[in-house]
C-alpha cells in the first residue's frame, strides 16, 4: 500500500467541469464523479432529484500525494468560495495493483 491523501468535494453539478480541468492542471492523475447527489449543508436541503438537475450536487473523489495536495486545495478553493460546496482531505492508503 501506498500513503496518500483522499480529496472529496460536494459541489453544484455544474461547477464539475471546471472542477475536473483545475485538478487535472494541479497534477491530479485520475478522479471519480458521482452525480445527483444529495444532502443538507449551508444552503439547505439537496435533492438528488431535481427535474433540470441544474440544482443538484456531485461528489468528486480523487487521491494524490502528499506533495501535490497543497496546489489541489488552492485551485478548487475558488470554486468553494463562490459556489458553496465543501472539501475534505484525510489521510488514506492506496491499495496498489
Amino acid at each position: 500500500m501506498k500513503p496518500v491523501k483522499k480529496i472529496e468535494i460536494v459541489a453544484d453539478a455544474v461547477a464539475v467541469p471546471a472542477i475536473v480541468r483545475a485538478l487535472e492542471s494541479a497534477g491530479v492523475s485520475g478522479y471519480t464523479v458521482i452525480r445527483d447527489v444529495a444532502g443538507h449543508g449551508e444552503r439547505g436541503d439537496r435533492s438528488a432529484d431535481e427535474l433540470t438537475g441544474a440544482l443538484t450536487n456531485s461528489y468528486i473523489m480523487t487521491a494524490c500525494d502528499a506533495d501535490v495536495v497543497d496546489r489541489v486545495v488552492a485551485a478548487i478553493r475558488p470554486f468553494l468560495q463562490r459556489a458553496g460546496g465543501i472539501a475534505l482531505v484525510s489521510d488514506a492508503q492506496w491499495v496498489l495493483h
